[in-house]
């Protein structure tokens, strides 16, 4: 998979590129496309200064705040990549270039790089000579998937204790002792 998309990006994207240059030659012109292509990497270095600002602001309000600063760090990789698709010469990588630059396009250009970077971390963990030592059953932290080591059981402890009238629960003072952790059950 990784292959064919190598093989896409360093034959097909260029003479894609080439092409639509010179459809676009052919409709417009050929200064008029130049003009275009100066106009989209003065666009797009406007548009990087502004974007890389605001995400050097949100990476320092993060590390002020004593937050991991991840997300901040991906926004400003891809300004960084979408700054240097957008100089670049070509209709598809000014294209490419805005979705990872706009504010309102990164977000679901990051959520399909960690998808894709995710899959191959997978992969390559799935193929590795350690691979039967983990659980690949087990999923991302938070997509609800079963933890390592067994299921977790949430719950409360209400204990029974016989000298209390009726045979009921045991009073105590501020109520029962509740169990404030999960329990590993192991399978």
């Amino acid at each position: 998979m990784l292959r064919l998309l190598l093989f896409i990006a360093f034959l097909v994207v260029p003479v894609a590129e080439v092409w639509l240059l010179i459809q676009a030659g052919e409709v417009i012109g050929g200064w008029q496309t130049v003009g275009l292509l100066i106009l989209a990497g003065v666009l797009g270095s406007w548009l990087v200064r502004r974007e890389g600002r605001r995400a050097w602001q949100a990476l320092q309000n993060a590390v002020g705040s004593g937050r991991l600063p991840e997300r901040e760090l991906f926004d400003g990789a891809m300004v960084v990549a979408g700054g240097t698709l957008l100089v670049a010469p070509g209709f598809l990588s000014d294209l490419v270039g805005l979705v990872f630059i706009l504010p309102f396009t990164r977000p679901m250009a990051r959520r399909l790089i960690a998808w894709f970077f995710a899959r191959r971390i997978r992969a390559l963990a799935a193929s590795s000579p350690y691979a039967p030592l983990f659980d690949m059953t087990v999923g991302m932290p938070g997509d609800g998937a079963t933890p390592p080591g067994g299921r977790v059981v949430h719950g409360e402890v209400i204990r029974d204790d016989a000298g209390t009238p009726g045979g009921g629960p045991a009073t105590y003072p501020g109520g029962p002792p509740r169990l404030d952790r999960a329990t590993r059950i192991d399978d």
